[in-house]
């Protein structure tokens, strides 16, 4: 037993000598690193000090402290910034659903200003705002050079104003100039409505009432359908849905998912990395679902969409997502302001972070940006004749009345879906998908 506490008693003295060796280098290295930052911190005192003093018109020190906070955050990643006070009022007030503005989610890509995504039923979504566009003027006035958040306090205004913003397309040989009138958005987080046997819930953003809007929607549809049996599946519309609240995107996911996880978050330190798993219970009752996604589907969406793609709980249709794989967590500061920080990446089921890359679709359907021409196309219908136009036609007598009607409500039926592929022609792709899913499983039963 002596030798045994001998033993460890030997260790804890070498332990000890071991630390005292190593510990000198390191202390002094990071002392020298403390002195590196106060040297910095002086220069810093010693420029701010100058500018107050001897630029050529007296500047405002306040904004001075500002404009450098905010060049030391955004020069991290673009989702990183300072906010002043009424900008922080203005984001709490986002998250609740209802703003004043354009209605455009918008980001910095090599200085530019570029449009992840108009936001539904808004005023820029109404003057044809497209998700890629960039905006590189404002009322005739250049934003290259500008931070983002500069750029977009140059977009805002009083609601009912008039702003004129330039914009450079994709497709487009010129930049062309669209006027918008700034509105208070007031956003729905999802609207949901049945569309040729499928429940369609379009959700446009992850604020703090998506997955309630959701929940709701879905029972109400699903009830006037005539119970789940009556229903062929459900379409997720995550097109143009620039995110939102992590939380939210968990909820959303997990309505659908009965076990597994939902995303991970990982920051700086391993230890502070978060998993979100699925609860039992799956709101479409084991019914197909197909999500649409394209290239303004951004962050919380993509956390759902990944989720379900991993998990293949349902099948991805559009165009790849934006690739926002980062967290951004909002943290107070004195003075009512807040500092948003990115803190983490997140990570879908199967461990993959989708910074930059996306989720891509399972079946890639591009959405026709030139509109279909509605009168020729009517003119062509109206001169498709049949067999039953033409004078002195036979009647078909193997039919019952109530087996003619059927047809003629199924005739319907894809008439009715044939105007929906020139409406929202992804949108018909995935109630399509859903149609065959819901067939397959009718013949395996």
């Amino acid at each position: 037993m002596r030798k045994f506490v001998m033993a460890i008693g030997g260790g804890v003295v070498a332990g000890l000598l071991a630390s005292t060796q190593i510990a000198g280098p390191l202390l002094a290295q990071e002392a020298a690193t403390k002195g590196s930052v106060y040297e910095q911190l002086d220069l810093f005192g010693d420029i701010f000090e100058r500018i107050r003093a001897q630029y050529v018109e007296e500047v405002d020190e306040g904004d001075l402290i500002e404009a450098a906070i905010n060049g030391m955050l955004q020069s991290l990643d673009p989702h990183s910034s300072y906010l002043a006070p009424d900008d922080a009022q203005a984001m709490r007030v986002q998250t609740r659903g209802e703003f004043g503005g354009l209605g455009i989610e918008v980001t910095q890509e090599e200085g530019f200003v570029k449009v992840v995504s108009p936001m539904d039923g808004t005023p820029a979504d109404e003057a044809g705002v497209l998700s890629g566009d960039f905006i590189t003027h404002v009322d005739g006035e250049s934003l290259l050079g500008l931070t983002l958040d500069e750029a977009v306090e140059m977009m805002r205004g009083p609601v009912g104003s008039e702003i004129r913003v330039t914009i450079v397309r994709e497709g487009e040989p010129e930049p062309f100039d669209v006027t918008i009138i700034r509105d208070t958005i007031t956003l729905t987080a999802v609207r949901t409505r049945m569309e040729s046997g499928a429940v369609v819930l379009r959700v446009s953003t992850f604020n703090d009432q998506t997955y309630k809007n959701l929940a709701e929607g879905l029972e109400k549809s699903v009830e006037e359908a005539g119970g789940m049996d009556a229903v062929t599946g459900i379409v997720i519309d995550l097109r143009n849905n620039p995110g939102g609240l992590l939380n939210q995107a968990i909820l959303v996911a997990d309505a659908f998912l009965e076990k597994g996880e939902i995303v991970s978050t990982r920051g700086r330190n391993p230890e502070d990395g978060e998993r979100f798993n699925a609860t039992p219970g799956d709101l479409a009752g084991g019914k197909p679902v197909v999500v649409l996604i394209n290239g303004g589907s951004a962050s919380a969406s993509e956390i759902v969409a990944g989720a379900l793609k991993d998990h293949r709980r349902a099948v991805i249709v559009g165009t790849k997502s934006f690739g926002k794989g980062s967290v951004q967590t909002v943290m107070p500061l004195r003075g009512d302001g807040a500092m948003r920080l990115t803190t983490a990446r997140y990570y879908t089921p199967s461990g993959r972070s989708i910074q930059a890359l996306g989720v891509s679709p399972d079946i890639v359907v591009e959405q026709p940006r030139v509109p279909v021409n509605a009168e020729a196309e009517e003119k062509t219908t109206r001169n498709t004749r049949s067999e039953a136009d033409l004078r002195g036609s036979l009647d078909n007598d193997s039919l019952t009345e109530d087996e003619i009607r059927q047809i003629e409500e199924e005739n319907a039926k894809a008439e009715e879906a044939a105007k929906l592929r020139d409406e929202d022609y992804q949108l018909a792709y995935a109630i399509d998908i859903l149609k065959g899913l819901s067939a397959l499983e009718l013949e395996q039963k």
